[in-house]
């Protein structure tokens, strides 16, 4: 099972879900990892009046086990759906990586 699905199928049981996506971005990284840097964006209610850190806390505790290995990074864009709204439903493109082998 792809690393991607176990994110979501763990995200999906734990947090009340409206909107998930799950990019894997590996490739824009140096080194021959395929499963190690991933985006997600997750809109739930659940995030209601807790702060960025709170949030993330929560995604940190639901992937413990993935972000021990294999993943080595992930970007967290995180929102109620109300803020997920006022942003017309958008996030920004991640960088292009400029360590190891790419600078």
């Amino acid at each position: 099972m792809s690393i991607a699905i176990v994110v979501e199928d763990k995200l999906r049981a734990d947090i009340n879900v409206s909107e998930l996506q799950i990019a894997n971005e590996s490739h824009m990284h140096s080194g021959p990892a395929t499963d190690s840097h991933f985006k997600l964006v997750l809109v739930s209610d659940d995030f209601a009046g807790k702060r960025l850190v709170q949030r993330h806390q929560m995604i940190y505790k639901i992937l413990a086990a993935e972000l021990q290995s294999p993943i080595h990074a992930l970007a967290m864009h995180l929102y109620t759906e109300e803020e997920w709204a006022r942003k017309n439903g958008k996030v920004m493109p991640s960088p292009t990586c400029q360590g190891g082998s790419k600078s």
